[in-house]
C-alpha cells in the first residue's frame, strides 16, 4: 500500500500508481510529492546538492513486518517539465519516476550495479507500456 502526501494541487490516479507498485514490490512505502523548491532543500541537505531533482529515495535501513520500506519523494514540477520535454503524458512521467525511487527502496543502485537497475527499469516500462523516456534520458 501506498502512504500517499501529495503536497500539490496536482491530480492523481492513486489506483494506478498502486498497481505499478506492486508489481514492484509488496511492501508499503511512502510517496510523496512535492515542488521544486521543497525537493532542492531536501536534496540540499541530504545529498549536499542544491538544485532541485526529479526524485529521491530514502530505504529504511531497518525494517520489521508491517513497516513501510521507506519514502520516495518526486517533484511535481520535475514531473511537468520531463512530460513536456519527452513528449508524454504526466501521469507516464509520474510513473516512470516512481518505478526508479521504487528500485532504490528495494536495493537497486544504477551508480554501482553493472546495469541491473536498467535492465529491470525496462523491464517494468515494457509491462506497463509506458514511454522510454527514462532509459534514453540516462545512456
Amino acid at each position: 500500500m501506498i502512504d500517499f502526501d501529495n503536497q500539490t494541487d496536482f491530480e492523481v490516479d492513486l489506483e494506478s500508481l498502486e498497481e505499478l507498485a506492486r508489481f514492484i514490490t509488496d511492501k508499503d512505502f511512502e510517496l510523496i510529492l512535492v515542488d521544486n523548491d521543497i525537493i532542492q532543500s531536501i536534496n540540499k541537505e541530504y545529498r549536499d546538492i542544491d538544485k532541485p531533482t526529479d526524485v529521491l529515495s530514502f530505504p529504511l535501513d531497518v525494517v520489521c513486518d508491517g513497516m513501510p520500506i521507506g519514502s520516495v519523494i518526486i517533484s511535481v514540477d520535475k514531473v511537468k517539465e520531463g512530460a513536456k520535454l519527452y513528449k508524454h503524458k504526466e501521469i507516464e512521467e509520474l510513473k516512470l519516476l516512481l518505478i526508479h525511487g521504487l528500485l532504490h527502496l528495494i536495493g537497486y543502485d544504477h551508480e554501482v550495479d553493472n546495469g541491473e537497475m536498467r535492465e529491470e527499469e525496462k523491464e517494468i516500462i515494457n509491462k506497463f507500456n509506458l514511454p522510454n523516456s527514462l532509459i534514453v534520458r540516462v545512456e
